[in-house]
């Protein structure tokens, strides 16, 4: 199972920290994503960490966004900033089948959390 939290209002530029908190499984051991869905458009894959600590990002967000374990709560962070409206979406975390992430497939994912950037 896994549960987001941490979504909330926010203006531009502002910073936020969503957090994933996983059972079941030990988040260490697997690929974990996070991905986005924007009111009226498709899922984006934004930001995956692999068992061996290597990430990545969708371009959108590289060098404002920061994808983290907390392997001691068993949880997966994401720490957001210098936010933009068009960061605007249901944020969830994904969980991979195997220990790398993936950018287009996974296994399971989250109820979400909301993330709206106004101005």
């Amino acid at each position: 199972q896994l549960v987001e939290s941490g979504g909330v209002l926010v203006q531009p530029g502002g910073s936020l920290k969503l957090s994933c908190a996983a059972s079941g499984f030990t988040v260490s051991t697997y690929g974990m994503s996070w991905v986005r869905q924007a009111p009226g458009k498709g899922q984006e894959w934004v930001s995956g960490i692999s068992s061996n600590g290597m990430t990545g990002y969708v371009d959108s967000v590289k060098g404002r966004f920061t994808i983290s374990r907390d392997n001691a709560k068993n949880s997966l962070d994401l720490q957001m900033n210098s936010l933009k409206p068009e960061d605007t979406a249901v944020y969830y975390c994904v969980k991979h089948s195997i220990s790398f992430f993936r950018t287009t497939s996974y296994e399971y994912r989250g109820q979400g959390t909301q993330v709206t950037v106004y101005s």
